[in-house]
Parts: C-alpha cells; structure tokens; sequence
C-alpha cells in the first residue's frame, strides 16, 4: 500500500503532529510546561515523544497506523497530566488549571492530527489504494 502523501488531510496530518511535536519539545525543555524551568517532572514528556516515535516506526507512515500512533501520544500526554495532577508536580509555580490548558492543548492537537490521518486513510480506501 502506498502512503496517500498527496492527500490534503495527510498532509495537513503530519504538519500538525510535527508542529505539536515542536512546540512540546520547546515548552518542556526550554520554559517548562510542569514546574519551573529545569524541574525533572518536564523529562515525562519525551516519553510522549518516544510514544510517538515507535508508533511512527511500526506504522510505516501508513494513514491508519500513524492514527493508532498519534491517539498514543494523546493517551501518554493525558497520562503524564494525570500524573503531574494527583502527584501535585509543580506547584506553587505551575497550578492545576495551568497544567490542564497546556496539556489539554497537546492533546487536542494529537486527537486531531489522528482524527486527519483517519480521514485520509478513509479518502484513500475510497479510491481503491488500500
């Protein structure tokens, strides 16, 4: 099966999740997204990242695969919320309501990016690729 790169939702796909992906990597290292700047609880999220990554490599940059991959990250980036919230990481300088916008923005991004994987795939079996 060939990978639909010319499929507007792929596309827009792969943009979104390297752009979250980004800008994840910038906030945890460079500001902090848990905590201060430098608190070890930011390391949770190359755990995301690694998530990611081996999703990336056993889907083969296939639609339905990289979908699967991508709800992973959404499901690691929750994890490590919940685990930031019921472990009180952070405080005083990151509050509950803060740790929840920042990584409730990531996970929209990945459930999107998956959600346009999803539809590409759909678009491409459409065709006949699949």
């Amino acid at each position: 099966m060939q990978t639909p790169v010319n499929s507007s939702a792929y596309r827009a796909a792969i943009g979104v999740a390297l752009v979250a992906a980004v800008i994840l990597i910038w906030l945890s290292l460079g500001v902090g997204i848990i905590g201060k700047d430098g608190d070890p609880a930011n390391l949770m999220y190359f755990g995301v990242l690694a998530v990611g990554i081996v999703g990336t490599l056993i889907a083969r940059l296939h639609p339905h695969g990289m979908s699967h991959a991508l709800l992973a990250m959404a499901l690691a980036q929750a994890l490590v919320t919940a685990i930031a919230l019921f472990a009180g990481l952070g405080l005083p300088w990151s509050g509950p309501a803060e740790i929840l916008m920042l990584n409730g923005f990531f996970i929209a991004l990945f459930v999107g990016s998956a959600w346009l994987f999803r539809r590409s795939a759909s678009e491409h079996s459409q065709r006949g690729g699949a």
